[in-house]
């Protein structure tokens, strides 16, 4: 797909997208922003433009053919279930990077908190 316009970047964004279209907070917010006027001539512009045009009739045309649409079917759902697996991992990393995180701002704290050790010989009283 070198050279070709891809909307999804990479596989593991594809699997985002795919759950946040599940979600319909998500989906109330993506209707508001396609309400606002701003974003619908953002959208005018790119739909004016001639290479989105020009891939978006190649696409059309793919479509037509059954045997490609099977074959483009089967690569989404193989780069669905590979974002899947990224994703699953992406978010795991994150959360152990965050407990790590937070297991240091609490180690620091302590060390905050914590009174300084002194000695039990009282400074400046000498004994007699």
């Amino acid at each position: 797909m070198s050279g070709q316009f891809n909307p999804f970047g990479s596989n593991m964004m594809l699997a985002q997208l795919m759950q946040d279209m599940q979600d319909p907070e998500m989906m109330r917010e993506a209707q508001k922003m396609m309400n606002d006027p701003a974003f619908q001539e953002r959208m005018k512009q790119l739909t004016d433009n001639p290479q989105f045009k020009q891939h978006m009739d190649q696409t059309s045309e793919t479509m037509k053919d059954p045997e490609k649409m099977k074959e483009m079917e089967e690569k989404m759902k193989g780069r669905v279930a590979q974002g899947q697996k990224e994703l699953e991992e992406f978010k795991k990393k994150s959360a152990e990077l965050e407990a790590e995180e937070q297991r240091k701002k609490e180690n620091a704290k302590k060390k905050k908190n914590q009174k300084p050790k002194t000695s039990s010989k009282k400074k400046g009283v000498k004994k007699v």
